[in-house]
Order: C-alpha cells, then sequence, then structure tokens
C-alpha cells in the first residue's frame, strides 16, 4: 500500500479549522506581541502562573496567603508551609499544563462551556486572596469578558467562545516558553523560582541547569 503523502482525507472539516485556529493564533500573537493590546493576555498567563504556585501549595497542606499580578508582567505567591520542592517548579510547568488544557478543551463547545466556568470561578476565587489592584482589575474584567462572550455565544450567532478559550490556551502556552527563557536561561535572576529551587535541590546544579530542565519538561507537555 502506498502512503498518502498528500494527506488527502487526513482530516475531517473540525480537525483542519482547529489547526489553522492554533496556527492564526500563533501568528497573531507573535506579530502583537510588544503591543499593547496582548498585555491583559499576558497577565491572565502570569495568573495561571502564580495560581499553579497557590495549587500546589494546598495540594501539600500548606497555605496561601495572598497573591500579586504586576502590571510589568512579574508576580509573586506569599505561601507558608506545604512542599516547597513541588511548589517552585508547579509555575511555570502549572502554566504550560493549563495552556494544553484550554487549547483541547476549545475543540468541544462543552469543554469550552467548562473551561470558561472554571476559569471565572478560579478568578472569582483568587479575587479575595489577591494583595494587589492589578489583579483584582485583572480578576474583575476577565470574568466579565468571559461572561460576555459566553452570554454572545448563548444569545446570538457570534460563536467566538471556543476561539477565545483557544486563543488564551495557545497564548500561555507561548508565554510559558518565553518566560522560561527570559526569566532563567538568558538571564539569571536571582530571585527566580529556579534560582530558589537551585538552593533546595542537593544536585550541582544552578538556576540556569534547572530553567533548560524545565524547558524540556515544558517542551513535552507540549
Amino acid at each position: 500500500m502506498n502512503p498518502n503523502w498528500e494527506l488527502r482525507g487526513c482530516c475531517q472539516h473540525e480537525q483542519v479549522v482547529f489547526l489553522v485556529s492554533i496556527g492564526v493564533s500563533t501568528v497573531v500573537i507573535l506579530a502583537l506581541w510588544r503591543t499593547f493590546l496582548l498585555t491583559p493576555f499576558k497577565l491572565i498567563t502570569v495568573f495561571l502562573h502564580e495560581a499553579s504556585h497557590a495549587i500546589a501549595c494546598k495540594l501539600t497542606c500548606g497555605e496561601v496567603e495572598g497573591m500579586e499580578v504586576h502590571a510589568n508582567e512579574g508576580g509573586v505567591t506569599q505561601t507558608r508551609g506545604g512542599v516547597y520542592w513541588l511548589i517552585l517548579p508547579a509555575g511555570y510547568l502549572g502554566s504550560s499544563f493549563w495552556g494544553m488544557v484550554l487549547v483541547l478543551a476549545s475543540t468541544n463547545l462543552l469543554t469550552a462551556r467548562i473551561a470558561s466556568g472554571c476559569l471565572i470561578l478560579s478568578l472569582l476565587i483568587v479575587l479575595f486572596i489577591a494583595k494587589n489592584w492589578t489583579l483584582r482589575g485583572l480578576c474583575i474584567g476577565f470574568i466579565i469578558f468571559i461572561a460576555v462572550v459566553w452570554v454572545l455565544q448563548e444569545t446570538t450567532q457570534a460563536r467566538v467562545l471556543r476561539y477565545i478559550i483557544l486563543f488564551i490556551g495557545v497564548m500561555n502556552s507561548l508565554f510559558s516558553v518565553y518566560d522560561i527563557y527570559d526569566d532563567l536561561i538568558s538571564r539569571r535572576v536571582h530571585s527566580s523560582d529556579a534560582e530558589k529551587f537551585a538552593e533546595l535541590c542537593p544536585c550541582p546544579c544552578n538556576g540556569v541547569g534547572w530553567g533548560i530542565i524545565w524547558s524540556i519538561d515544558n517542551a513535552i507537555v507540549h
């Protein structure tokens, strides 16, 4: 049997639309990377990074005392207790994981609705532990934004909910890769999660080394 190098009939219409949507989202994000238009979506990625720290803390029986997201695309999660060597890498790896989840959730309207509901719920929870107004504004803004998109999805012909979830997922995946490279590999930020992890880990590996390891894990997730 000869291989079908032309790939005719390899994908159904929905699969083609999905792949094209990922490609278009990637091009748009890269083209607008340094513009203010992407700032809210970059900050929601920072939110998911910090939320991953918080989730790892709670899962290891720690307490989350507060969370901040800053306008310069930085953030911090204040924790007490828990397993620190699991909490530290959870930000970068968790951010990549949530990007993958959102992209996969966008393939179906039901899962897109579930993802939207979970995102709104997480934003609502974090709203009450936010320590600065940038994060509070981000939570309120995206709760309203996703709710409006959801209402439009259900009441009009604007079937955009799946594409918004896809865009956030692709943005999250791309930003997590950039964040690891910028914070951990291209330069050494001594307050970074990787540098703190290197201080805890007995392995002879500095923050840059852990950044490379986490970037490989990130690539595997994607």
